[in-house]
Order: structure tokens, then sequence, then C-alpha cells
């Protein structure tokens, strides 16, 4: 099949949701409210609390919940076959990721901006925050330790990306400055700032930077984990900067590759009318795992993820001008990861092979397909890009520098939740000096995560991949499934339809519990009992917290579904028993 063919119709089923649905959403589900002052206005500090637009927010937004999980994920996922995989990336964009990350931001504005775990106190129960903040914690540890490795990895393969990618940093820092001082619309100054990382490409091509003999001069038994420990001590600095200086402007220069990628992607089609060479279906070996629940959880970002959420609540709500912004923000946003993920099927079943059989040989087994599936995305964009003239040695830094831009900037997001996720477990303590050194705070983000990237063991995979990543995908999905539960809570106190909520909801509970359930019986049977015992913990603090919001509904449900006023509807000068703030309205 034409591989043009399939990225139109699913671009068109995702102009219909955003146009159609998504209004829906905003109207008779979250009943978003114009008048409403968001926390940015309300507690403007200009480090955090900063009101933007939502053109610059949406660039924000996009590029940190992006990183390389929405290639990696369909990448691997495409072994089950392409049709299974970009079904599951269609709907769960439009009717899942789309409803968790809108819903999750528009919950977040309603409650100060505060994150999902602290708003589930207010929404379900003071024990519930306790037992989303602990999942929260163990899901950004180990997103902060995959991307670092992710990255360094890529830089270890791509040493012509190292120029672009850190020559970006001070370039940012100048167009925030830049946007900052002079009150400037930022759609110009972040074009000129994509425009001189494109030139520096073939810069990076001609010298080329490879920190092999450092490393090894240093002691280093795996050259990548200086790059590993250079990206950390990076984001520990950047999370301590205001976000209009480096995140939002390196952000939204990054929002703009995600265009021209997919772009590339489109016209390299056009041009090249590659056909789809993998089977729709694929009939994988014996012993492989099952498509079902484990394609759902493979498929994360691209689909519906847990650490959007966390995005949505954490730092994106921090930055709404107005509340009918969340729309565009976080439904759009979701839009815009699902085509990513859409382009990463095409490219690695129609870009870096020409025949089944080439396929075949990238994807004889799941473990093959999992260490392969950045390279076959890097290489499929970059065979696309060929097609229209683009030498290949060259597509091929651009494709990493793409890739490694979404994952830094991931990266650099979600060290500045794990320190404001630190501080909030810290209060919960009675620690004072966790809850308000803000260094403090910062170093214990970053230090665990990597020493989990550093550790030794876990075969050739190494300990992040071999040992802990396989408890990340459960965990990043079971996350989003609560975070849909406090969604469905509040949008059920406020009188209205959670049915839009609930089934997503519903769906995904059941497989992350079903992957945890047989990935603990595996990991008994195999005697990992590092795995086992988190999977457990993990399993036992989602049920609880489930059963935490079913008695929240059984509460609410005798009072009539009327028992609460709408958006809009609030009086002024009151708070509703959700939590909420609505004593401000613009006027």
């Amino acid at each position: 099949m034409p591989a043009a063919v399939v990225a139109a119709v699913v671009g068109v089923l995702y102009f219909l949701g955003y146009r159609y649905y998504s209004r829906y959403l905003a109207d008779r589900v979250y009943g978003l409210d114009p008048a409403f002052v968001t926390p940015a206005h309300r507690f403007r500090d200009g480090i955090d609390f900063v009101p933007t637009n939502k053109h610059v927010v949406f660039g924000h937004h996009f590029t940190s919940v992006a990183g390389a999980a929405p290639i990696v994920g369909p990448a691997i996922a495409v072994f089950w076959g392409w049709g299974p995989a970009l079904a599951w990336i269609v709907l769960g964009t439009i009717f899942a990721a789309g409803v968790h990350d809108f819903g999750s931001m528009v919950v977040s504005v309603r409650h100060n901006a505060k994150n999902i775990g602290t708003i589930a106190s207010e929404v379900i129960s003071k024990r519930a925050r306790t037992l989303f903040l602990l999942i929260i914690f163990f899901l950004l540890t180990l997103v902060n330790a995959v991307f670092a490795v992710v990255i360094g990895n890529l830089f270890m393969a791509n040493p012509g990306a190292v120029i672009p990618i850190f020559v970006e940093i001070p370039l940012a820092i100048a167009i925030g400055q830049y946007i900052y001082r002079t009150r400037s619309p930022a759609l110009v100054p972040s074009l000129v700032g994509v425009l001189l990382l494109y030139l520096l490409i073939p810069v990076g091509q001609a010298f080329p930077l490879d920190i092999t003999p450092l490393a090894e001069g240093l002691g280093f038994d795996q050259p990548r984990n200086l790059w590993v420990i250079i990206m950390f001590a990076y984001a520990f600095i950047a999370s301590r900067l205001p976000v209009w200086l480096l995140l939002q402007p390196r952000d939204y220069i990054n929002s703009h590759q995600l265009f021209i990628a997919l772009g590339v992607i489109a016209l390299g089609l056009l041009v090249g009318w590659n056909t789809i060479v993998a089977p729709m279906v694929n009939d994988v070996p014996a012993g492989s795992p099952s498509i079902f629940p484990f394609l759902f959880i493979t498929i994360a970002c691209g689909a519906i993820s847990g650490f959007h959420s966390l995005v949505s609540s954490g730092t994106t709500a921090k930055q709404i001008d107005k509340e009918t912004d969340t729309r565009h923000v976080g439904y759009l946003g979701a839009v815009g990861e699902g085509s990513l993920a859409t382009g990463a099927v095409l490219a690695t079943t129609a870009g870096v092979v020409a025949t089944q059989a080439d396929w075949e040989a990238l994807y004889p087994d799941f473990s093959t397909a999992s260490g392969g599936a950045v390279g076959n995305f890097v290489n499929g964009v970059a065979a696309f890009a060929n097609n229209f003239g683009v030498p290949v040695d060259l597509a091929v830094i651009f494709a990493a520098v793409v890739v490694i831009s979404f994952a830094a900037t991931t990266m650099d997001t979600g060290v500045r939740l794990q320190r404001y996720v630190v501080q909030e477990i810290s209060e919960l303590v009675g620690w004072r000096a966790g809850a308000r050194n803000l260094t403090l705070a910062g170093a214990i983000a970053v230090i665990i995560p990597l020493v989990m990237a550093l550790l030794p063991g876990g075969g050739d995979a190494g300990y992040t991949f071999g040992v802990l990543w396989q408890l990340f995908g459960t965990t990043n999905q079971l996350t989003a499934g609560l975070a849909l539960t406090v969604v469905a809570v509040w949008v059920f106190k406020r009188g209205r339809n959670p049915l839009a909520v609930a089934v997503p909801l519903v769906f995904l509970l059941a497989m992350t519990s079903w992957a945890l359930i047989v990935n603990l019986r595996n990991f008994v049977a195999e005697g990992q009992w590092v795995l086992a015992p988190l999977d457990a913990v993990i399993f036992v603090l989602a049920m609880w917290l489930i059963v935490e919001a079913a008695l929240a509904l059984k509460g609410l449900s005798g009072r009539g579904a009327d028992g609460t006023r709408g958006p809009g509807q609030d009086a002024p000068g009151t708070t509703t028993e959700a939590g909420e703030d609505v004593v401000t309205r613009r006027e």
C-alpha cells in the first residue's frame, strides 16, 4: 500500500478529531470559561508562572511531551504489524491522548496549576495524593534516566549532531532574551533560530565531536556515560532558569522542527511514492510478547502517555494565558505527537526498507526490534529526504538532531517536574529543607536518576534498559489511567457527563493491570527480585488509588448530578468543593 495514501487518511482523521471532538470536550465536558483568570496571571513570578502566547506554550508543551518516545514506541510496535500499531495510534490520539492531555491541563488550571498528584487529594482524597506522588516520583525517575541514556547513545552514534545541539542552547537563550525584553512576537526569531540550527548541520558533519578518547582518559568503561553526566549537569542548570529564558524559546524552536520533520516525511513519500513493505499484521515468532496487552504498553507517547499529565499539570498549566488556550495546547499537542508517531510507523515500514525481506531482517524478533528502533527511524527519515535530493549522510544528522532535540527537551522538563515532586513529598513528610531549598530539591531530582542511568548490569542492554525499562511502559500507562481517574471524578463533581473520560480510563486501566500481572508472574518465574517487588508495589498503589476514586464517586452519587455548578456558573468569590479556585474572573 502507498504510504502517502495512509498518511493522508490519518491526517484527515486528526483534523476531524481536533475540529469537532476537541470542541465537544471544551464545551460539553470540561466547560472552558474564557473569563477565568488563570494561575499564570494570579501567581505571576517571571520564573515558573508566566502568561504566554498559546502558540509559544504549544511549542513548549509539545516538545516536552514528545521526546524520543513517540518515535521509539511505534518503531518497536510495528513488530506486531503496522495495522494494529497505526490503529492504536490514531484511535488513542483522538479519543484517549487528547482527552487525557487536555483534561489534565484544564483541571490543573482550575487548581492553581498544581500537579495531578496534588490535585488528587482535593478531588479524591488526601491519601490519594500520597499514593499518586509516589507513582509519579518513580515514573519521572525512569523517564529522566532513560532519556539521558537515549541521548548518550544518539551522540555516540551521531557525533555530527553534537555541535548543532549544543549551539542551540545559547541561541535559544539569546532569542528568549530578545523576545522577553522587547515584547516581540516569537515566530520570526524562532524561525531564524531554526534556520541557524540547520545551517550548523554541515558544520557538525565536517567537525564531528567524539568524546570517546576523553571518556577513556577519565576512566569510563562506557564513553556514553560521560554524555549521561553532561546531560544531567545541563538539566540541573536548565531546571533552575526562568522558563522564558531557555525552556520556552528552545521548545518553540523545536516545535518548528516537528513540522519540518513531518514535511520531510510527507514530501519524501510523495516524491518517492514509497510503499509499505512490512506486513499489516505480522506473524510473530513463538515466545514473543503478545499483542494484548503489550502493544498498548509499548506505544505510549503517540497514543496516550501518563507523562503528559505531569507536563500538562506541572509546567504547562503555569503558562496558560486564557483557559480556552488549553484546547489548542492540550488537544492539538496530542495530535502533533500522534502525527510524529504516524511518521515513525511509515519511516520504519516504508522508508528504511525496500522489500519485505529487508524489513524482516530488521524485525526478526522482539529484542532486535527494540534495540534498533531509533536507528530504523533515523535511517527511514534520511531515506525520505534522499528521495528529493538530500545526501543520506546529511539527512541522517538532520534526523538525529530532531530526535535529540525532542529528547533533551523532555529531559529538561522531566527534571524540573521531579524537583516539584521532591518539594511536595518533602512537605508531606515535614522536611523543610527539601521543600524550600530549590538547589537541594534539584540535586535530588538529578542524582537519583543519574545513579540509575549509570548502574552496571542488565546485560548488553545495560541496567536502565535491561532491568528498569521493563517497568517503564506499564508505569507510564498506569499513570495515564490514574490521571484520567482524577479528571473523571472532577468532571462528575461538576455535574457533567464523564463518559468521554471514563471509556479510555477503563480500557487503559484494564491493559496496564493485565500487563502488571503478566510481568509479575514472569519476574517471579525468572527470579528477578528487583523487578518483582517493584511491580507488586506499583500494582498495589494503583489499585488502592482506584478504590479511593470509587469511594469518592460513591459519596457523590447520592447527591445527584446537579449538586455542583458548572464552569462559568460558579458565583464569583466562592470556592467549589473540589478545591478549585474560582475567586477571580476576567472582566
